[in-house]
């Protein structure tokens, strides 16, 4: 009967704590607080126009000053070429000479007819003259009217015709100058295109000759920069002959046009050769210094977002953000020129993206 009464004492306190582990379980856990969600922290900067400088490298062509392909402005043959290629020339120098024997009969031709010419002319001169006089004398009817018309007449005719014959006479002459090359101007023979007894024409050069010892800098200037002031009228330019020297040339002109092919302008700089180190011809590459003429806003790269819809800045205006549409400039070392409607002292964001929308809000931080 103990037994049994401690048995039943043992199965009660078990139950008790069982109990007891059973109402703890269920008392209901505290509430956790629901996390709140801080806004944004988005790195910004104020703008502020700036005036607008770039150095950029352009390719560019050396050009002879001058140049000129010589013709002979009659046919006939090469009687002597008194220069060759790389020969120094003076302007008015004799080059060459053409032997064309048509032309030099025909010349001895029209000298006899204009001698012949003038001396009927005086002769008919000398005639008319002596009537004239004559027909002025106190007595009268020496001089019949008639003949001194007719004498007079006489004289105008061969006056014409003397004249008519003296400048067939002078043109030819000129067309025999025409045989005689002569320099145009101060330069070197750069090419020789024909030898001694060839046929030669108004169809093929004979010489070419160049201006080089001043040198034609020309470059094509991108529509872009156009507009843009340079920094100074003396440019620096290398060439692949002399890698480790630098040279310099003068803006002299611009063409004020742009070519539609390539959309761009060309500018001329002007090299002094006298030394003639640099040939006409040669590839160059010339830096030039550019300077916007007004002031600007240069912005970092990831301030302009560009998508398939338009290229715009997103500008915090009373707390929100504002899409501002721009257009770009010229790419600078500081950063990217753009124009738009934006003023000193705006506020930008630094790292924008159309993911944020006009109107969102964030906590704007200055840099």
């Amino acid at each position: 009967m103990k037994s049994n009464n401690q048995s039943m004492k043992y199965l009660l306190a078990v139950a008790g704590v069982v109990l007891l582990i059973g109402c703890r379980d269920n008392t209901p856990s505290p509430a956790v607080a629901a996390p709140v969600n801080a806004p944004d922290t988005v790195p910004v900067l104020v703008l502020h126009d700036t005036n607008v400088t770039k150095s950029i490298e352009f390719p560019a062509e050396l050009l002879p000053y001058e140049q000129a392909e010589l013709f002979a402005r009659v046919q006939g043959y090469v009687k002597d070429l008194k220069v060759d290629m790389g020969d120094q020339v003076r302007r008015g120098q004799t080059l060459a000479i053409i032997e064309a024997p048509e032309l030099q009969t025909k010349y001895a031709e029209f000298q006899s007819a204009l001698q012949a010419a003038k001396a009927k002319y005086m002769s008919t001169a000398d005639v008319y003259q002596r009537l004239s006089k004559a027909a002025q004398a106190k007595t009268p009817g020496i001089v019949a009217p008639v003949d001194l018309e007719r004498s007079r007449n006489q004289y105008l005719a061969d006056s014409a015709s003397y004249e008519a014959a003296r400048q067939l006479a002078q043109s030819y002459k000129e067309v025999a100058g025409y045989l005689v090359l002569q320099a145009p101007f101060d330069g070197v023979i750069t090419a020789r295109h024909t030898d001694r007894g060839a046929l030669v024409g108004n169809n093929q050069a004979i010489l070419t000759i160049q201006h080089n010892s001043q040198l034609r800098l020309r470059v094509a200037i991108p529509e872009l920069y156009v507009a843009a002031g340079v920094v100074s009228k003396t440019a620096t330019f290398r060439v692949d002959a002399y890698p480790d020297q630098l040279f310099q040339a003068t803006l002299t002109r611009k063409s004020e046009s742009i070519q539609p092919e390539t959309r761009t302008e060309l500018w001329e700089y002007v090299y002094d050769n006298h030394k003639r180190d640099l040939k006409a011809g040669s590839f160059a590459y010339v830096k030039l210094g550019l300077q916007r003429v007004g002031n600007s806003f240069i912005l970092p790269p990831t301030a302009i977002v560009t998508n398939q819809e338009r290229k715009f800045v997103i500008r915090v205006k009373e707390g929100k953000a504002a899409w501002v549409d721009v257009r770009q400039g010229m790419s600078t070392d500081k950063g990217i020129e753009v124009f738009g409607d934006l003023h000193n002292n705006d506020t930008l964001v630094v790292r924008a993206t159309d993911e944020r929308k006009p109107g969102s809000t964030a906590f704007w931080k200055k840099n």
